[in-house]
């Protein structure tokens, strides 16, 4: 039967984190927003961020060098404007979210006034990172929700999956006009109908065997905006985290780079160091590299893991830096003012997504894509430490000044076709997910991990396309679940991500393939191309 739930809008956001959140608020001031979150509204990849964000705040720091910085972790590649455009609105932002009530550490100055306590990660060559002990995305996520929670133009819609956007027009030239919503809890989908939708769905590091993301980080907002017409950009960088904890129950818990900005080391299980062997910043040197430096130690030792040890440093000082970490650890029976932590890599962040420009805007008329979903050139080849939840609030506040300018002359379309679930049943197969799930995420880990070639690809590519012809069937007769719809959308986006790394004939920042393991000497964003877009 056709389902007869319609809820109307002006804006739909789709995610909860950082990016939907603060578009949400800079537009609820004037129109009525529906914020859809997967599950509880603070569960998402900022609630998880530990590090902070970078700005420029230090006198002796520089816009110029949080360009250079960014553009040098980037590997070649990051798109100079895009890179500009952020910088100079770092501070703002920052202010802004000060001003919703973030609370940043301070520290006295030399005259004993408050100063924010700033740190440095990789690849930054200035302390520029505001931070909130080490649980800066906690302290911007709560900061968030609970300003959406209050706002009477917010309905926040829990526990529902986008299903796919709604779009109108010709492929050369479509628009949006709402999405398919799938309410688990009511187990109904819902269509909405909206002037302008927004994807700020985060990553895709789901796609991974182990990752440091939460359940939700299933390339959702990728999967669909291709399958709507959009193109994608870099879906081959794919950051690996070097530093999470490796431990049963731990499941790979994140431990911030801000460790090593405070001095802590990498260390094999021998307690030698390793990082000065692989580059000349040690273990300050970008991610990708400490990544693969770890993956090598390994690999070369037959070790299953690695160690980070800040033990060095008073037990004050540790307890109160990284208190989140010291109690998670503690509970683990882990002292890391006197003992080193084990790690191990782990998915972390994705670099590539949606192309957008700089007012967020998608290929698709009043589709944006904001954050860790989007391609906007910031990044390049690889994510440069603490600019993440930076971008969400900056394409935020751009996006909502170019919905604002528009808004007004835009026609809600009302009329839209409800679901049809008319020639489908109940699964009586939910092992088929299942198994599926695991083969995806195991045979990326293999490889599409952080070393490729291209026999590896290949082989990836080959099963990939399997997988997506079981889960097309599988989609075509059966009513949607949580689980299947996450899957759908994962395996969309590992064909990306492969295709992508096959056409990359070089190694550059987080892709590095032991068959071209030089870099090019002309280099540039790989753009994928939907089907039905193409000419």
């Amino acid at each position: 039967m056709n389902s007869d739930a319609t809820i109307t809008c002006d804006v739909l956001i789709i995610g909860s984190g950082a990016a939907g959140l603060s578009l949400a608020l800079q537009l609820a001031k004037e129109y009525q927003v529906v914020v859809l979150s997967k599950g509880p509204l603070a569960e998402g990849s900022t609630y998880y961020a530990q590090g902070g964000i970078a700005a420029v705040f230090d006198a002796n720091d520089s816009i110029e060098s949080h360009i250079e910085d960014t553009l040098i972790a980037g590997a070649g590649i990051c798109d100079s404007a895009v890179v500009r455009y952020t910088a100079e609105r770092a501070k703002e932002s920052l202010k802004w979210l000060i001003e919703l009530g973030v609370d940043f550490d301070r520290e006295p100055d030399e005259n004993g006034e408050p100063r924010f306590h700033l740190t440095r990660e990789g690849g930054h060559s200035h302390r520029r990172i505001l931070h909130s002990a080490d649980a800066t995305g906690r302290a911007v996520q709560s900061t968030l929700t609970s300003q959406a929670l209050s706002h009477p133009n917010i309905q926040v819609l829990e526990h529902c999956n986008a299903i796919d956007l709604i779009t109108s027009g010709s492929p050369e030239q479509s628009r949006c006009i709402g999405a398919y919503v799938w309410n688990r809890r009511q187990e109904q989908v819902l269509t909405v109908a909206a002037k302008f939708t927004a994807l700020c769905t985060g990553g895709a590091s789901k796609v991974y065997q182990y990752t440091s993301n939460p359940d939700i980080a299933s390339g959702d907002g990728i999967a669909m905006a291709w399958r709507a017409g959009c193109r994608v950009g870099n879906m081959e960088f794919n950051q690996f985290h070097p530093t999470c904890l490796f431990h049963p129950n731990a499941r790979n818990f994140l431990l911030t780079e801000a460790l090593r900005g405070e001095g802590a080391l990498l260390k094999r299980p021998d307690g030698s160091r390793f990082m000065p062997d692989f580059h000349a910043l040690a273990e300050l040197a970008p991610r990708d590299v400490v990544a693969r430096a770890i993956d090598y130690e390994m690999k070369r030792l037959g070790a299953d893991c690695m160690y980070l040890d800040i033990s060095h440093k008073p037990a004050d000082f540790i307890r109160q830096h990284f208190p989140t970490i010291y109690e998670k650890c503690k509970s683990l029976g882990i002292d890391i003012t006197a003992e080193p932590m084990p790690i191990v890599p782990a998915a972390h962040y994705t670099c590539g997504g949606v192309v957008t420009d700089l007012n967020a805007k998608t290929d698709v008329d009043n589709l944006y894509a904001i954050g860790e979903v989007a391609y906007t050139g910031l990044h390049g080849a690889n994510r440069m430490a603490s600019n993440s939840l930076l971008e969400c609030v900056v394409f935020a506040r751009a996006a909502a000044a170019d919905i604002t300018a528009k808004i007004e002359n835009t026609q809600l379309v009302k009329e839209i076709a409800g679901w049809d679930e008319s020639k489908v049943t109940n699964s009586d197969e939910e092992v088929i997910i299942q198994h599926n799930w695991h083969e995806l995420r195991l045979f990326m880990w293999d490889y599409v991990g952080i070393v490729r070639t291209d026999k590896r690809l290949e082989r990836a590519l080959r099963r990939v396309e399997m997988l997506q012809h079981e889960i097309h069937d599988y989609y075509a007769n059966f009513r949607v679940s949580n689980n299947l719809l996450e899957l759908r959308n994962l395996a969309q986006v590992a064909q990306l991500i492969i295709e992508s790394a096959m056409l990359r004939k070089e190694s550059r920042g987080l892709h590095y393939t032991l068959d071209y393991p030089e870099l090019a000497n002309d280099s540039s964003a790989t753009i994928l191309t939907p089907p039905k877009r193409r000419i």
